[in-house]
């Protein structure tokens, strides 16, 4: 007892006695309570190019990291009774930095002229200031913040359809894409460039996967067949870890490849990236980079970011916001900083989201370890619980992981796992994706169904044990997809 009275005494009593003044130092800007840190203490009257010097917040080196019980409660607000194995969606956000939102949004509310006036850029910088040093991107103003990864993929493909429409690009121009690109990014090449006459060059993605010389193979062929029939590709559009089924992509592989066969611009699609996986832009070298920073890295919905490499931001390459507000022309992280009134809190977050990672050992880097070897472990007693296999080696995974489910659940459409997600939903209460995959030619006793399983810190094995039953009893019942959709 005298033991946890030290420690509430060591780390919970300083917190509780500098709250007030924390909260009044936040309502009332000009009051001098030194209680934040000292590297901000001049923060927001720093100009961009004097940020760009900005040391990262490192992971704190000490005995006292967040507890197990302290992360349940931080995510006390989770539906009790459901097993959460889909973060990869919609992501999660703990309670302290949803805390930290609403401080924000009280702010906004209590004086909007002072806010968005003399306050909001500032701090917007200061979250691209954050980014910066995550990706390890050259400088700051190479960093935008967006809401979605869907809005950084539209101000990148926008200017591909003004350059058909100034003949900067001829009709039949191509964009290079895997099958397996995201829906909404599929539907932005459509909209704005097979619409204004390009071409799309669509890799085939074969699943489940052995090695990347697969996917290396399948992207090389595909260049060099059509650069053989004249073909100019003008942009590529590759995963960083893809969605369904879900791998990790040897981008920076791809990248070269790339640039070898004369490929102008490189887009990564890397909504699961920031907080899953390691992202360095100078070993990447993609001339576009977008990330969310809701899925994996503990954001509230929606922020993400557009990186742009420096000699992209310095050319008259014509990047702008979809929406086009008093910013316009002014480049665009100022653009995408003021799109009119609305609520920016979501992107202010990014320092106590920094603060929230850091209590954990080996900070981002550490939580990111840990998914990963959870989930493969989960996976591996799934598919060994199923006698089933895995989608790919735990080499080309992150913190999601696919695996096999039984052939006799008849998954034989896209409709049939929708039907068999909404099914786990109803009766069991685990939340998962379910993924088809169209049997390959003259392949005997194919797995058909996949479960995409996600971990992260809120995750517990009982989770994954729920799933296994679940799956077990519907084995043991006898129930298949079809009789599901004859019973509807």
């Amino acid at each position: 007892m005298a033991k946890k009275i030290i420690m509430f005494c060591r780390y919970y009593v300083p917190s509780i006695l500098l709250l007030p003044y924390q909260t009044l130092q936040f309502l009332y800007p000009k009051l001098s309570f030194q209680v934040s840190r000292a590297s901000n203490h001049h923060f927001h009257n720093l100009k961009a190019d004097e940020i760009q010097t900005h040391v990262p917040i490192e992971p704190k080196l000490s005995s006292s990291f967040i507890t197990d019980s302290e992360i349940q409660s931080e995510f006390a607000h989770h539906a009790p009774g459901v097993a959460r194995m889909n973060n990869g969606s919609f992501g999660c956000c703990p309670a302290s930095i949803i805390s930290d939102l609403h401080q924000w949004q009280l702010k906004l509310l209590r004086q909007p002229d002072h806010f968005y006036l003399n306050e909001l850029q500032n701090r917007i910088l200061e979250s691209r200031t954050i980014v910066k040093d995550l990706i390890n991107a050259e400088a700051v103003d190479e960093v935008s913040i967006v809401d979605n990864v869907s809005t950084a993929v539209a101000i990148v493909l926008q200017q591909t359809a003004w350059a058909f429409a100034e003949r900067k690009f001829n009709q039949g121009d191509a964009v290079i894409m895997f099958h397996c690109v995201y829906g909404a990014v599929k539907n932005s090449i459509k909209a704005y460039f097979l619409r204004a006459g390009g071409y799309v060059i669509e890799v085939p993605f074969k699943f489940p996967l052995n090695s990347n010389e697969e996917i290396i193979g399948e992207f090389r062929k595909a260049l060099e067949r059509e650069k053989g029939n004249g073909r100019r590709v003008r942009l590529a559009v590759i995963d960083h870890v893809t969605c369904m089924p879900s791998v990790v992509m040897p981008v920076k592989h791809l990248v070269k490849i790339c640039r070898e066969e004369g490929v102008e611009q490189v887009l990564i699609d890397a909504a699961h990236a920031v907080g899953c996986i390691d992202v360095d832009m100078q070993e990447i070298g993609a001339d576009f980079y977008t990330s969310n920073l809701y899925k994996w890295f503990f954001c509230p919905p929606a922020v993400a970011f557009l990186y742009c490499r420096k000699s992209i931001t310095n050319s008259d390459l014509q990047l702008h916001h979809p929406v086009v507000s008093h910013e316009y022309g002014n480049g665009l992280a100022k653009e995408t900083g003021w799109v009119g009134t609305r609520d920016y809190s979501p992107y202010l977050v990014l320092p106590s989201v920094m603060e929230f990672v850091n209590r954990f050992e080996g900070g981002v880097e550490g939580i990111r370890k840990m998914n990963h070897d959870a989930v493969v472990e989960m996976g591996k007693m799934l598919a060994e619980a199923w006698g089933t296999n895995l989608g790919c080696p735990p080499d080309m995974c992150a913190s999601m992981i696919m695996v096999g489910l039984p052939a006799c659940l008849g998954i034989s459409s896209d409709d049939d796992a929708i039907k068999l997600w909404a099914h786990l939903c109803k009766k069991f209460g685990v939340e998962v994706k379910i993924h088809y995959q169209a049997p390959k030619d003259a392949e005997v006793a194919p797995t058909t169904g996949y479960v995409r399983i996600c971990h992260q810190i809120y995750n517990k094995v009982d989770d994954y044990y729920r799933l296994r039953d679940a799956i077990n009893q519907l084995v043991h019942d006898g129930f298949t997809c079809a009789l599901e959709i004859n019973e509807a």
